[in-house]
């Protein structure tokens, strides 16, 4: 999706709190990524649902937006014969994540326990979760931050994630605890 749609998503969804909720999820990627680039950004989807689209965007944004450690390694659950290189990174990347890594799960339908374990290794060892899913229960004490699309139709969590990737490139909102700072170190204001 080019840019021009993406500015018409974001105005047709105007008013949902969509936009604001993509661009805070794309935010916390941001950060994630630029804060811990020591092994950049893993992506990961489920034995169902791979994210090559989303990897693909991501790697768009990453050299558009000057992010090299945006550019995430795409984990599939099944590498083919002869994949490129790529596309060839398996899901035993994942008990390499530590301290620094950033992993971003993006499950349009829950995760099977064994993909879930893997993911809660990565973060016992060090790893930021990020979840982009349907409302998984097993997320939610999972993932340091999770944007969930609960939809029975695939194209909105699609469409989610055209937001999220093209958000990630800009400026990242501003945190509750960045506007707090900022109004605590802020001159007063005399009314008369």
């Amino acid at each position: 999706m080019d840019a021009v749609r993406v500015s018409a998503l974001r105005q047709s969804l105007a008013g949902t709190g969509w936009p604001e909720r993509a661009g805070e999820f794309a935010g916390a990627l941001r950060g994630s990524v630029t804060r811990r680039s020591a092994t950049g950004l893993l992506l990961v989807g489920t034995p169902q649902y791979e994210p090559w689209h989303l990897a693909a965007h991501l790697s768009d944004e990453a050299a558009y937006g000057g992010l090299p450690g945006l550019a995430p390694t795409l984990l599939r659950h099944t590498v083919p014969p002869g994949a490129p290189k790529h596309l060839a990174c398996g899901l035993p990347r994942l008990a390499e994540a530590r301290a620094g890594a950033t992993v971003l799960l993006v499950a349009p339908s829950p995760a099977d326990a064994p993909l879930l374990e893997r993911l809660d290794d990565a973060r016992r060892a060090g790893a930021v979760l990020l979840a982009l899913d349907d409302g998984d229960p097993e997320l939610s004490g999972l993932a340091h931050e999770r944007l969930t699309v609960p939809a029975p139709e695939p194209e909105p969590f699609e469409l989610v994630q055209h937001l999220v990737s093209s958000a990630t490139a800009t400026a990242p909102p501003r945190s509750r605890l960045a506007k707090l700072a900022e109004r605590l170190t802020a001159s007063p204001v005399l009314r008369w």
